[in-house]
């Protein structure tokens, strides 16, 4: 009994330590662009959660299409996008990343 409740408390202990991934409506664009990113060079994918800027790991500025499309691109515009992942020493990591239906 007692080695259980040690397991137990260990595996909560290092859960606890672990950021969650949460699905979650986010603003999308150009980093640099349109978030005033400063950290990186040239035009990279960006997503502001909660008011704070964030660079993306796991997708690609040009993977919704031409950046610099002055319509639908993100160095012009702002979209919604729908992203699973969570922000680690100061980047999102996205494991899943769309723009939302509802744009």
């Amino acid at each position: 009994m007692k080695k259980s409740i040690s397991l137990l408390l260990i595996a909560l202990a290092l859960s606890c330590g672990k950021a969650k991934e949460n699905e979650q409506i986010v603003e999308a664009s150009c980093g640099q662009c349109q978030f005033g990113l400063k950290s990186q060079n040239g035009c990279d994918l960006a997503v502001r959660i909660d008011g704070t800027a964030y660079f993306v790991e796991g997708a690609k500025i040009d993977d919704f299409g031409d950046a610099h499309d002055e319509n639908i691109g993100f160095c012009n515009v702002i979209r919604k996008a729908k992203v699973t992942g969570k922000v680690e020493n100061g980047v999102f990591k996205a494991t899943s990343f769309a723009i939302a239906e509802s744009e």
